[in-house]
């Protein structure tokens, strides 16, 4: 037993385990440090293991405090870059869609106008990345669909693959293979 005189030793406080938000913010910052350059991709691998196993919340400080040095400066100007790249593509895309070969939509029948480079089709592209039974474009219940045929250089409609069918309208760029053009109506 200790007298009241004695200085009292009270056991050290255990530091809490971190949260799951804690946890999941750190491992944010070290995803955006790599995305940034700031971390090579072997620092970020050992670096997202220490996280994933720490203990208490200092040590995941430790693990992100050489990214957390940067200001609102940094954020701002690495949205500008995005945003000003963003602007770039589509603005390519706009100049193309202008210069790209009109397609002109057809006149609604009771069969769907195939595409390919096959002379049976109804339109006949002539070019080696053109499958010969490449795609199909119908009207159904007012819609315009383009359905690609399984084939090997792809269909895409304003840059995205077309897996199955998808809605078309006038102004949408359409390619098959590399043959690009832009939808119109007559």
């Amino acid at each position: 037993m200790t007298s009241p005189f004695e200085p009292q030793t009270h056991p050290a406080p255990v530091p809490a385990r971190p949260s799951d938000a804690e946890r999941d913010r750190a491992l944010e910052l070290l995803r955006e440090g790599a995305v940034q350059g700031k971390l090579s991709h072997d620092t970020f691998l050992r670096r997202m293991e220490l996280a994933l196993v720490a203990r208490r919340s200092d040590e995941l400080a430790a693990l992100t405090e050489d990214l957390r040095a940067d200001g609102g400066w940094s954020k701002r100007l690495f949205g500008a870059v995005e945003r000003m790249s963003a602007f770039t593509v589509r603005l390519g895309r706009a100049w193309q869609a202008e210069r790209l070969p009109k397609l002109l939509l057809p006149e609604p029948g009771p069969y769907p106008l195939r595409i390919g480079r096959d002379p049976v089709n109804g339109l006949r592209l002539s070019h080696e990345t053109v499958s010969r039974l490449h795609a199909e474009l119908s009207l159904q219940g007012g819609l315009w669909m383009l359905r690609d045929l399984n084939s090997t250089n792809g269909t895409t409609v304003n840059g995205r693959r077309v897996t199955g069918t998808v809605v078309v309208q006038p102004g949408d760029m359409v390619s098959f293979g590399r043959m690009a053009f832009r939808l119109d109506a007559r």
